[in-house]
């Protein structure tokens, strides 16, 4: 359905027709029309699928002569730049239509302006939540007009928090409002909003995970404990992407992992929500404009952010929920454009993990090697030759090599010296690095190992049979995966694979062996440890008494000792 069959004024048909939107998305489909009609819409749908038009649209074309000096629409976003987009958006749409402010509220900018700017008679605001709530205590922004009520990203403003100021805000909004609400997941809080403040809402259900995902190549690469941020630098050496953004789950990976990118040459900025406003939008300004390569972000920080020509995405860190993978990795493939996706991952919870988000979104991500440094070595020379048999020479270029060949150089070795002096520029710096060894094929096959402390041994009458047994059972994995097994008085060392160690604790939070709840840890003792160990508490000890009366007190044995000794010498006489 294109947009020019909607019921629209030609002022938005122009400007829609301007930004070059023909045919519409299915949220933009199924919303719009229900919008212009006045009614009450719950929307299910990702991000990247065209959800600010579809509401966006339907608010402008609201907007008449007698709302211009009041607020007619309020727009409620988890961030800073979802409002500060949604409202650049919202303005293109009104660039033909007169009478339509609009005007984004939100922390960390000067109250001063956005106070002129609600004066000015704006009647379209946009806003996070807390922001708004402190206009409306100053009285600078007042709700008696509100006709439409527009929550976006409805699911991460209650995650943020801002459950109890969505519900004020909705609560002292004239109740023959709009109410829509979009969200791309339907947690019990979001359907409690639903049902207390809208009205016969429609609901609408994009089911857009695999549209989403099915225009980028999706893959991962297996690499071992620690070596994620050197993984991450022969990838961009060996992709060297013009745009990319990098996610992370932690504010402070994010911080460290831009400090490691810019400190070995990389062009990265950081963006997490401890920044300050300008600081933010520096580093966004930075990145559209192309001087920023690499944006390093939390999933928080990158909502609403909307850049186009983004070349690949890096999942440093696996998201903690399926849903934020599709919406990290919408950021490649967005208006049909395709893209790239990387994950890196280590360890088998991890892989497990992926396969979980695989079975999500109906998409194949698939395994490949990370490249060593003499691939992309490899790959440089071949840019190199494609650079220079591209390029024009200038009649500068002569002149150098006309003084070199006067100084003996022929053009052969002036052209070899300059070739590996970039080439050394460009991949002195790259780590030299092993991947990870699949661990599927069990652990003879070279893969770094180190061990596990399980706390019980002989004192508990475990056998290696046992020991394995459950560890197999916790984990999923195979006997081959597990080393050599150690069993000592009180506690038992197992060799693991190392890139497995930390899941194999996980999985064995609560198991037990032959019966008895045991406690799984990294063994921090080495061979010197073992042997003192094995030299003090393990050494064959015969007690001949308590190989005869166990464990019984001196009391019990002569009480038992002495009548005994009695019968046997009346035997002998």
């Amino acid at each position: 359905m294109n947009f020019n069959e909607l019921n629209l004024s030609q002022e938005l048909l122009r400007a829609v027709d301007e930004l070059g939107y023909t045919e519409m998305t299915e949220i933009q489909q199924q919303s719009i029309p229900l919008l212009l009609e006045g009614r009450d819409v719950v929307g299910r749908s990702n991000t990247g699928t065209g959800k600010t038009a579809a509401f966006g649209i339907p608010a402008v074309e609201s907007i008449t002569e007698a709302d211009r000096r009041s607020a007619a629409v309020l727009i409620l976003c988890p961030t800073r730049e979802l409002a500060m987009q949604a409202n650049e958006e919202i303005r293109k749409f009104a660039k033909f239509k007169e009478g339509v402010k609009s005007s984004a509220v939100y922390g960390g900018a000067s109250m001063e302006k956005q106070i002129h700017e609600l004066k000015r008679g704006a009647n379209i605001v946009i806003g996070t939540p807390g922001r708004v709530m402190d206009h409306i205590r100053r009285k600078t922004l007042r709700l008696e007009n509100i006709r439409t009520v527009i929550l976006d990203e409805a699911d991460e403003m209650l995650n943020m928090g801002f459950r109890e100021d969505i519900e004020t805000i909705l609560a002292d909004v004239p109740e023959d409002r709009q109410t829509v609400l979009f969200s791309a997941t339907m947690p019990k809080e979001i359907m409690a909003i639903t049902e207390k403040f809208q009205r016969d809402p429609v609901h609408i259900k994009i089911k857009s995970a695999q549209k989403t995902v099915e225009l980028i190549e999706q893959f991962y690469f297996e690499v071992a404990m620690g070596r994620k941020t050197d993984a991450l630098r022969l990838l961009l050496a060996a992709y060297k992407p013009s745009s990319a953004m990098v996610f992370c789950n932690t504010k402070a990976m994010v911080d460290q992992l831009t400090d490691e990118l810019v400190k070995h040459g990389f062009r990265a900025a950081g963006l997490h929500g401890d920044m300050k406003q300008i600081q933010r939008t520096q580093v966004m300004n930075s990145f559209k404009s192309k001087a920023t390569e690499i944006l390093v972000a939390t999933d928080v920080a990158a909502r609403g952010i909307d850049v186009s020509g983004v070349d690949a995405v890096f999942n440093y860190d696996l998201p903690q929920d399926n849903e934020y993978y599709i919406h990290r990795i919408g950021r490649t493939g967005r208006a049909g454009r395709t893209g790239t996706a990387y994950t890196l991952i280590s360890g088998r919870r991890q892989l497990f993990d992926l396969r979980a988000i695989e079975k999500y979104t109906h998409a194949e991500i698939h395994e490949m090697p990370l490249p060593d440094k003499s691939d992309i070595v490899s790959m440089k020379k071949e840019a190199l030759v494609r650079d220079i048999s591209e390029a024009q020479a200038g009649h500068n270029a002569y002149d150098i090599l006309d003084r070199l060949t006067e100084m003996g150089i022929d053009y052969r070795e002036a052209a070899a010296r300059v070739i590996a002096k970039q080439l050394s520029a460009e991949t002195e710096s790259l780590p030299d690095f092993d991947s990870a060894r699949p661990l599927r094929k069990g652990r003879n096959n070279g893969a770094k190992t180190v061990k596990i402390d399980i706390n019980i041994g002989r004192n508990r009458r475990i056998a290696p049979n046992f020991i394995l047994g459950a560890l197999v059972d916790a984990t999923g994995m195979t006997g081959k995966d597990f080393g050599k097994i150690d069993i000592y008085d009180d506690h038992t060392t197992v060799e693991v694979p190392e890139t497995e160690y930390e899941y194999i604790i996980d999985s064995t939070d609560s198991m037990k062996i032959n019966g008895n709840k045991v406690e799984v840890k990294l063994y921090k003792g080495g061979a010197h440890a073992e042997r003192r160990n094995r030299r003090i508490d393990d050494r064959p000890k015969f007690d001949r008494k308590k190989a005869a009366y166990g464990n019984k007190k001196k009391s019990e044995i002569f009480s038992e000792y002495i009548p005994n000794r009695k019968k046997r010498m009346k035997k002998r006489h």
